[in-house]
């Protein structure tokens, strides 16, 4: 992979001379599935390798980023549940703290431009700074993390390895991080296969499919089942929370309420549902969306009028959304603990 390196480098170099500086480009061994729209991620900013992979992974699972190494990145991100939070509603920071929102899940991150559920942050290599100084979370300093992972035995030569310097900086280390995370793709699902002829939907799961295609669909577009955008789902809003969601970025009146749409890939293993984990099964949020709307000035204009499906109707439309699992991606040893960690 260092040779891929070289080879990157090269392309940039020539590209610049051939007056195509501004071509954007995906490296030949990230994984751009078929059916896929072009990554928005900015690889030339922090080209993909083997080495810078490897790094970000350890770093991702390594919990000396918090203050008193206890909690890692994997703590709330765990690959077995696409990547999300399942032990609790909320996710948990050092000394049992509780945060404000439940963990995103984190795949096909690629193809993102807004992060978190108010999209405070629209860099993928500045993403880890929240969690890392948020008193909630990992309550550290990037200072003090770099400081620990130059003292460390195995972290300099493996940022030589990455980077070509055994000099650690907080910047290096999060192009690592984004280098692991931002490789996170999921797209061999039933649903995958079905699109590419190699497998079928049941009766079922394909009366599920048009179900979702004439209710969910302007939302959760295919084939990331996400638009990246922001919608008020007619949750009631918890009191104890007072989540106002991308309004506290905005500070827009207009964007009250109005939360991140979440990808609908591996949704059968992503509980608890919703910024806030008020749902912990599938059929609640069908039931939400069946009947439990809340009204409001910011509500979705999708949502202005209730699915109103049969209980049989639901049970097909959940039988479309398990074809999203994509198990080869929650079980692949390649993004799961490393070895020798």
């Amino acid at each position: 992979m260092r040779k891929n390196s070289a080879i990157l480098g090269l392309t940039i170099i020539l590209f610049s001379i051939l007056g195509f500086s501004k071509l954007d480009f995906t490296p030949i061994y990230f994984d751009v599935p078929e059916n896929f729209p072009k990554p928005i991620y900015n690889f030339k900013n922090n080209p993909l390798s083997e080495e810078g992979f490897e790094l970000g992974r350890k770093l991702f699972y390594d919990p000396i980023l918090s203050k008193d190494s206890t909690i890692s990145c994997a703590s709330c991100h765990l690959q077995q549940t696409g990547f999300a939070h399942v032990d609790h509603d909320l996710s948990h920071g050092i000394d049992g703290k509780i945060g404000m929102r439940n963990a995103l899940t984190l795949q096909n991150l690629a193809w993102s431009k807004h992060f978190q559920y108010d999209g405070g942050v629209n860099n993928l290599e500045v993403q880890p700074l929240n969690p890392i100084t948020s008193a909630m979370e990992m309550n550290e300093t990037v200072e003090n993390v770099v400081k620990k992972l130059q003292f460390s035995q195995q972290y300099p030569k493996l940022f030589k390895q990455a980077f070509g310097s055994k000099k650690i900086t907080g910047q290096l280390t999060l192009k690592a991080l984004a280098q692991f995370v931002v490789s996170l793709t999921t797209s061999n699902s039933k649903y995958d296969k079905v699109l590419r002829k190699e497998d079928k939907f049941t009766e079922m799961e394909q009366k599920g499919y048009e179900l979702f295609k004439q209710n969910c669909a302007s939302c959760h577009k295919e084939p990331l089942f996400t638009s990246d955008q922001f919608e008020n789902n007619g949750l009631p809003i918890d009191t104890t929370l007072n989540d106002f969601g991308r309004m506290k970025i905005t500070q827009n009146p207009t964007d009250s309420l109005r939360f991140k749409v979440p990808t609908l890939r591996n949704i059968e293993f992503t509980f608890p549902y919703m910024h806030d984990g008020r749902f912990k099964k599938l059929n609640e949020v069908l039931k939400h969306y069946n009947t439990g709307i809340q009204q409001s000035k910011t509500l979705s204009k999708q949502l202005k009028k209730p699915l109103n499906l049969t209980d049989h109707q639901r049970t097909e439309l959940l039988a479309f959304l398990k074809t999203l699992t994509d198990k080869e991606f929650l079980f692949h040893p390649k993004y799961g603990f490393p070895k020798n960690n």
